[in-house]
């Protein structure tokens, strides 16, 4: 192109434009075809500063260049958002590719296959089939989950100041500050619980099979195991001289029961062992948990109103623990021991709201049978009075207080948001190693089996899990909703947060 030109505007030579371009092709051994191809890239460049794209090592494609794939992958999700249903296919990129702006962009007048659509989807990610489990969608942008979030995310920034962090690579990138040893404020290491269950028959259900020598497969899912396990980015799987904090369980009637608050409790108490030890003291645990029932459910003595009944009765059990009146002296919730009629009963809730300074003639027990009240409402049954009572409404979680209790943070992650809490890809990651293991006969060899996938996760892996899901905090707490968050998440695939003007590239994508 550059010989073109100088031939053309050598004023001793005096050649015209086709005569300058073939003298340019012939100078590299070309003809009159590359003539023509020089003139195009020539008046293609004049016109709108475009280069032709290299292909010389016939290997190139593109989808080489990030900014044009990046351009096709904002389109489809454009066309995805705009249709009910949220599909794409690669006709889209195909009628995309034959828009004037693109073949200008492209300075082609054909467009491309629909193979190469195909072709070009694949590469970017996109895969025909059942689409996978991803977010949660249904209750995931509910007002009072996002409320939620907000606080989470606001409550995430603090305790992050104190963590150490980790690049894509597996590298300590940055300490922790803030680090105040005489006012209690040491290193957080973020601890995160979750379960799962793996089961006999999960296998690989996607292979080459000869049609004469189809293998009969069993029926349902098998056996099943269910662990429970904590992870950190510092060190994996938490463990320390031989003691490790994972609980192997079967669940079922017949087998180990059901794992209840009360074993997770213990779990947890057998965790902080093993984390004190690990650290000697010179660290803080950030345990977070699914915002699951039965991982917030109340020790047996804690606040509830929803166990109270109206009228005074004798109750067997536990007792619960005395609450605190608005003017902040404490109230038992029992007659003493010695009262002449009633003695070491239950009051009631009546008694203790008139105690309260609560009390007006007409209040029934609840609203309805299953004290569903109106919306907003904070006195109007006895339950929801005492419901919305200080000392109830702060009543902390049985494992918020042990794990407060022995000096470390307890929070749980919003519900609905998966993708927050990175040992659910670590599950995965296992699974599918697990999905490759020859099929076993006995419980016994499928927990050995188990096992073997579960530690055979490397520690760079779960690393990066854990920067994804700081991707999607960081994300949710600059005002992002769950659709732009993976879009975010999965563009600043290798940063740990994302950049301040995200808002803007949103916008510019049209997804703001």
């Amino acid at each position: 192109m550059r010989a073109l030109i100088n031939f053309f505007l050598d004023l001793d030579l005096r050649y015209g434009w086709i005569e300058s371009s073939l003298f340019a092709a012939k100078a590299v051994g070309k003809g009159p075809y590359h003539a023509r191809t020089l003139r195009r890239w020539t008046i293609l460049y004049m016109r709108h500063s475009v280069l032709p794209v290299c292909n010389i090592q016939g290997g190139l494609s593109l989808m080489d260049d990030e900014d044009f794939s990046q351009q096709i992958h904002l389109h489809l999700l454009q066309v995805g958002k705009s249709r009910p249903n949220g599909d794409v296919c690669a006709q889209d990129i195909v009628d995309f590719m034959k828009t004037p702006a693109m073949k200008t962009h492209l300075g082609k007048k054909a467009g491309i296959s629909l193979r190469t659509a195909q072709r070009w989807m694949e590469r970017m990610g996109w895969r025909y089939g059942e689409a996978k489990k991803g977010m949660y969608k249904d209750g995931h942008e509910r007002p009072e989950v996002v409320e939620y979030r907000e606080k989470f995310c606001e409550r995430w920034a603090g305790y992050s100041k104190r963590m150490a962090t980790f690049n894509n690579e597996g590298e300590r990138v940055s300490d922790p500050t803030g680090i105040d040893f005489a006012n209690g404020l040491y290193p957080l290491i973020h601890v995160t619980h979750d379960e799962s269950t793996f089961y006999a028959n999960d296998r690989r259900r996607k292979r080459w099979n000869h049609s004469e020598s189809t293998v009969p497969q069993p029926k349902g899912e098998g056996q099943s195991i269910m662990v429970s396990d904590f992870l950190t980015r510092e060190w994996g799987r938490l463990e320390h001289d031989g003691e490790e904090a994972r609980t192997i369980f079967k669940a079922g009637k017949n087998r180990d029961g059901y794992f209840t608050n009360d074993d997770l409790v213990e779990q947890v108490d057998r965790a902080i062992d093993i984390f004190e030890a690990k650290t000697h003291g010179f660290a803080r645990a950030l345990f977070t948990f699914d915002n699951a029932t039965t991982h917030r459910k109340r020790s047996v003595d804690g606040l509830s109103a929803l166990k109270m009944r109206k009228s005074p009765a004798l109750k067997e059990g536990p007792r619960m623990r005395d609450g605190t009146k608005p003017n902040g002296e404490k109230q038992s919730f029992y007659y003493p021991d010695d009262h002449k009629e009633m003695p070491g009963w239950f009051k009631g809730m009546e008694q203790i709201l008139r105690e309260r300074d609560l009390w007006r003639d007409g209040l029934r027990s609840q609203c309805g049978k299953d004290f569903k009240c109106a919306e907003g409402a904070t006195d109007c049954c006895c339950r929801r009075i005492l419901y919305c009572q200080p000392d109830f409404a702060n009543q902390k979680s049985h494992l918020e207080e042990l794990i407060e209790a022995r000096g470390h943070i307890c929070d749980f992650y919003p519900k609905f948001h998966c993708e927050l809490n990175f040992i659910e890809q670590y599950w995965g990651a296992a699974k599918l190693r697990y999905r490759a293991t020859p099929r076993t006969s006995s419980i016994d060899e499928m927990e050995r089996n188990m096992i073997d996938c579960l530690d055979s996760v490397p520690i760079l892996q779960i690393r990066r899990y854990a920067n994804r899901s700081s991707r999607f905090i960081d994300a949710y707490r600059k005002g992002l909703d769950g659709a732009q968050a993976a879009w975010a998440a999965r563009k600043y695939h290798g940063h740990r947060t994302l950049p301040a003007d995200i808002l803007r590239e949103l916008r510019e994508a049209k997804l703001a």
